[in-house]
């Protein structure tokens, strides 16, 4: 199962008690409230997240591979989006930097409240990068296994997924296949992550 929005302040709040975003160089760009997605959280800081939620659940909560996110992402589809090929009807699935940082709202914004993909999944375009659980490897896909790839058994960075509200995240930044990458423990106001929880 995955998480149906990026995890919330709310959650994080309730899940870790802290507020990473608070306090930061650039807190201006950080809107606060329960709904608006947790930001300045590592790739560490997320993997926490998600043991501190297995413990208190008794169920095992994951990042996706970036193989799951990408599906996830696509819905089934095999265009540029999970809606289609035409960038015009972007804004009404995505915050990218025409609709949130050019139109003066330079911040992440309260997660569903644009379109869901036919999966039922918001906010995969845009809003924040969310990370993955693989490490990066720019052309691991070239010789990965074809089904269920799980990424390189080693790297320097982690995986993110999805383009951004802020500046320079542009349309194509947000395209489904489009891949990113930091280091993991990198904490940034672009940067959120969702959860997956394995069946049982």
């Amino acid at each position: 199962y995955m998480q149906t929005t990026e995890v919330t302040q709310g959650q994080w709040k309730e899940v870790m008690g802290t507020e990473p975003w608070k306090g930061q160089e650039y807190s201006k760009y950080v809107k606060e409230g329960a709904n608006y997605p947790a930001t300045y959280v590592s790739w560490n800081d997320a993997v926490a997240y998600c043991e501190k939620l297995r413990e208190k659940e008794g169920k095992t909560y994951r990042l996706p591979t970036e193989a799951e996110w990408e599906y996830a992402c696509r819905a089934g589809t095999k265009t540029t989006w999970s809606f289609g090929n035409d960038k015009a009807s972007l804004g009404d699935y995505a915050w990218y930097d025409e609709n949130a940082w050019r139109t003066d709202e330079k911040y992440a914004h309260e997660v569903g409240l644009k379109e869901p993909n036919a999966f039922g999944l918001y906010d995969m375009h845009g809003n924040l990068r969310e990370w993955c659980y693989d490490y990066y490897g720019r052309d691991y896909y070239k010789q990965s296994p074809e089904r269920d790839p799980t990424g390189p058994e080693s790297g320097s960075s982690r995986v993110l997924r999805g383009g951004s509200w802020g500046w320079l995240y542009r349309a194509r930044d947000t395209r489904s296949a489009l891949r990113d990458w930091v280091d993991a423990v990198v904490r940034h106001g672009n940067n959120g992550f969702r959860v997956v929880r394995e069946l049982d």
